[in-house]
């Protein structure tokens, strides 16, 4: 995606390609193939689902065949992994290489024990402990329970967004809010998740017995056979 005098230029496969995705079904089956893939362009060419989609389609509404559309089926099919895992930006990990991100970003920590190790900040604290409690809240939820907003605890957005990155938190389902009338209003907001909740702690902590720079570098190795003409510090950035 590019933005050209304030528009958005998406990036697309052609519709004759074969390797254009056409649905979410596909979408799925592409990112279990090929591991992880982050939902917009960057700098790998190819390592997106946006380049693989038709970019006519995006933001229209069309259940079927917008891209857009497609990350919310995904995310609650419970097949793959979707949230913001990459440079904080959205993306699928499937669920044979979602223990290698677990362990690479939790460092091998569950988060009570990064806590306890001083290695989480309160605020992250205050927002995991929600979930001992709810398996799923939503964004807005959370946002006035752990205590953020005018008044309270900063920066509840990067908080979020971090606590996805280290795979803590997945996002699972979008709805919009309600007013007092029970009308929807607004843009869908995200609902959250641990992945343990869905997945179970043994496929989420599978990974925990080889070191973190091991996961790494699987992820890395895995980078290489897709995208060989990716230099090392391109890949590092992008995925790990």
């Amino acid at each position: 995606m590019i933005v050209e005098n304030g528009e958005w230029i998406m990036k697309g496969a052609s519709p004759c390609s074969k390797s254009l995705i056409h649905n979410c079904d596909e979408l799925i089956e592409y990112v279990n193939r090929v591991g992880f893939l982050p939902l917009f362009s960057n700098d790998i060419e190819g390592f997106s689902a946006e380049e693989h989609a038709d970019a006519r389609y995006w933001w229209t509404g069309n259940a079927e065949r917008d891209p857009w559309e497609w990350r919310e089926q995904a995310a609650q099919s419970g097949k793959v992994a979707y949230g913001k895992f990459f440079r904080g930006r959205a993306g699928f990990i499937s669920l044979d290489w979602l223990p290698v991100f677990a362990n690479l970003r939790r460092d091998g920590y569950d988060f009570d024990s990064l806590y306890e190790e001083g290695l989480a900040k309160g605020r992250a604290k205050a927002i995991m402990e929600l979930f001992d409690k709810q398996e799923r809240l939503y964004s807005y939820e959370i946002k006035s329970l752990a205590g953020f907003g005018k008044g309270g605890l900063k920066n509840f957005s990067g908080m979020i967004t971090d606590l996805q990155m280290q795979l803590y938190l997945v996002i699972t389902n979008f709805r919009r809010r309600k007013n007092k009338r029970g009308e929807e209003y607004g843009m869908p907001v995200a609902g959250l998740q641990t992945p343990e909740s869905i997945w179970g702690y043994e496929l989420l902590s599978s990974c925990y017995g080889e070191e973190p720079e091991r996961s790494g570098e699987r992820i890395i190795t895995r980078m290489r056979e897709l995208y060989p003409e990716a230099d090392d510090k391109t890949i590092r950035r992008e995925a790990l």
